[in-house]
């Protein structure tokens, strides 16, 4: 589980969460549970299921003037239109309990104090109640007005959105009839970004079959042991990569119409003719439930060997949800700067943004000019970019300004590190039609975690933003096991519908990372503040052991990256018999500085 340098910031309840006659997530509010036998009534008197809530009153922890505002004017207090986002939840008489309590949610922050859970302070997501789902009907079914789905930036092909669904039916018809593709089974995507990707993705997830990726940079032996591991049935690769796949002897569908030195390969079809396939009879689809698996991404394994994260059909209906609840500005324009082999680009540049009808404009591969060039061609508004590119770009600001038209850019987002007020000032100062926006997920958590999502809340510097719509969060004392408030550090965990199900063949590090009750334990260092902001401390496993203290290396990097003539900055423990760690800073010095 590792921060992702592209993504922002990569990084239920004992009743079953996801039932529509139980669950306040998906009935139109986020309820705090974790207390038993009680129903949990709203205002109104709807009544939800939960588990046990102490059996007392808690102390009022809102003003009775904020009931007033809220009921009156909810979107002044940042809660939603929600009706169990108001402060005051209470518990009606039940024959197991002849009396009342009071469930309070601190409304500045979204902690609730009777189980030391912060609850989201985002509009609740809209979620289909049926069972039996796909991610790719949920998003084939959304209505926009988009026409354009995809561009590839290099060389301008273009993809319809009619011309998209046209071809995953004929692709998903020939793995079906052609290559026995069955529900449950594994396909492997090896690929650069390609406006093909999604078609690819969309038709193996139709069938109910499973979606794994891997880095095109990967060795062939790293690629071998996680096929090892994941089990394909297929794989769809281009003729550059393909000798990547001949020691594992899987059958290969090329993407592109070059054969290439695909001698040693068992290709069974070309993409380009599947697409083309016409329905000779119609098909008696099978039924996939949400609860299916639907993809399985690899981690990164900086701390350990890489695992396979798996995520359902639910968990990816959840992250896409969250997408189609926000306000959302028509006729954008998305430049994907990131790889669709990671979480990151795969959730929002795959799935997200065909829910919505925009379009996407890819690269192949990230490079700065590439990256300025499309931008200019093709009027992009919103990109994704790395804390040291957006260095770059301040650090060259006149030149890029004088070669490139970037009028059309109108947001930035940003992740795995960060950013400096320095940072973001400096970079609004050169380019002051775009805004600065950041966040947090992982893989375990399918993009989903904590974001700013405006001018106003990107203010909050240093702040990964708030946490994202469903998504619960828990501050722990790594040490004692104690959960902690606002504004106390300890390891984060994580809850909600997009959290995964646990890694792919291995119960020992699931339950290491999730607790029985289905709470994520990322690995990082964090504290929530009274406003509900989640900053991003360090990594546990990261901290260095001086003496008797535990120094987070990225504080020590925010203080060098203070210094005017250092770019970027990197810092390592390095082994001491005296004191355990000496931190060891490697930097990266601003052109024409002599600093040493």
């Amino acid at each position: 589980m590792t921060f992702s340098v592209f993504t922002v910031w990569f990084r239920r309840l004992a009743i079953t969460p996801f039932s529509p006659a139980v669950s306040p997530l998906w009935s139109g509010g986020i309820a705090p549970l974790g207390c038993q036998k009680y129903p949990l009534t709203s205002l109104s008197g709807k009544i939800f299921s939960i588990r046990s809530l102490p059996r007392l009153t808690l102390p009022q922890l809102i003003p009775r003037k904020f009931y007033s505002d809220a009921s009156t004017n909810p979107s002044e207090t940042g809660l939603a239109n929600s009706e169990l986002h108001h402060p005051s939840i209470h518990l009606e008489k039940t024959a197991d309990s002849e009396r009342s309590s009071t469930f309070l949610i601190d409304p500045r922050n979204g902690f609730c104090i009777a189980n030391s859970t912060f609850y989201s302070k985002r509009k609740p997501l809209p979620f289909p109640t049926n069972s039996s789902l796909d991610v790719t009907t949920f998003i084939s079914s959304q209505t926009h007005r988009g026409t354009t789905a995809f561009i590839e930036a290099a060389i301008g092909n273009r993809l319809s959105f009619t011309d998209l669904w046209r071809a995953v039916d004929g692709v998903a018809e020939c793995l079906y009839q052609d290559v026995r593709i069955r529900r449950g089974d594994v396909v492997l995507i090896l690929s650069l970004n390609s406006i093909y990707i999604p078609v690819v993705c969309f038709s193996i997830m139709s069938l109910g079959a499973i979606v794994t990726t891997a880095n095109p940079l990967n060795t062939a032996g790293e690629i071998s042991r996680q096929i090892a591991d994941s089990n394909p049935k297929l794989a769809f690769t281009t003729p550059e990569l393909a000798p990547k796949l001949a020691s594992a002897g899987i059958s290969v569908v090329l993407t592109e119409d070059d054969m290439g030195s695909t001698r040693e390969i068992r290709v069974v079809g070309i993409l380009s003719e599947m697409m083309k396939k016409e329905h000779t009879e119609p098909r008696l689809r099978e039924r996939v439930y949400q609860d299916e698996t639907a993809l399985l991404l690899y981690s990164s394994g900086t701390t350990g060997r890489s695992k396979g994260v798996i995520s359902s059909h639910r968990n990816l209906i959840a992250h896409v949800a969250r997408f189609i609840a926000e306000p959302f500005e028509p006729n954008q324009i998305f430049l994907c700067t990131v790889p669709m082999f990671h979480t990151f680009g795969l959730l929002n540049y795959t799935m997200a943004t065909v829910a919505l009808g925009s379009t996407v404009v890819i690269l192949q591969r990230f490079e700065l000019h590439e990256m300025l060039e499309a931008v200019d061609k093709y009027r992009a508004t919103s990109l994704v970019l790395a804390p040291p590119v957006l260095v770059a770009m301040i650090n060259d600001s006149d030149r890029i300004k004088a070669k490139y038209n970037l009028s059309s850019l109108k947001t930035v987002r940003s992740g795995g590190a960060p950013l400096s007020k320095e940072v973001t000032e400096s970079f609004k100062e050169k380019y002051p039609t775009v805004d600065i926006l950041q966040g947090y997920a992982l893989t375990e958590s399918n993009s989903s975690g904590a974001s700013t999502d405006s001018v106003e809340e990107s203010r909050r510097y240093g702040a990964a933003g708030m946490l994202s719509s469903g998504v619960e969060a828990r501050i722990v004392d790594p040490d004692t096991g104690r959960v902690m408030g606002a504004n106390q550090t300890g390891e984060l965990w994580l809850k909600g519908p997009a959290i995964t199900k646990g890694y792919f063949r291995n119960e020992e590090a699931t339950k290491e990372t999730i607790n029985a009750e289905g709470w994520l334990k990322t690995g990082d260092l964090c504290y929530i503040d009274d406003d509900g902001f989640l900053f991003i401390v360090d990594r546990l496993k990261e901290l260095i052991k001086y003496k008797a203290y535990q120094v987070p290396p990225a504080e020590l990097e925010a203080l060098l990256l203070t210094h005017p003539e250092i770019i970027d900055a990197a810092v390592i423990p390095f082994p001491n018999k005296d004191v355990g760690q000496f931190p060891m800073a490697y930097i990266v010095r601003k052109t024409g500085s002599f600093l040493s």
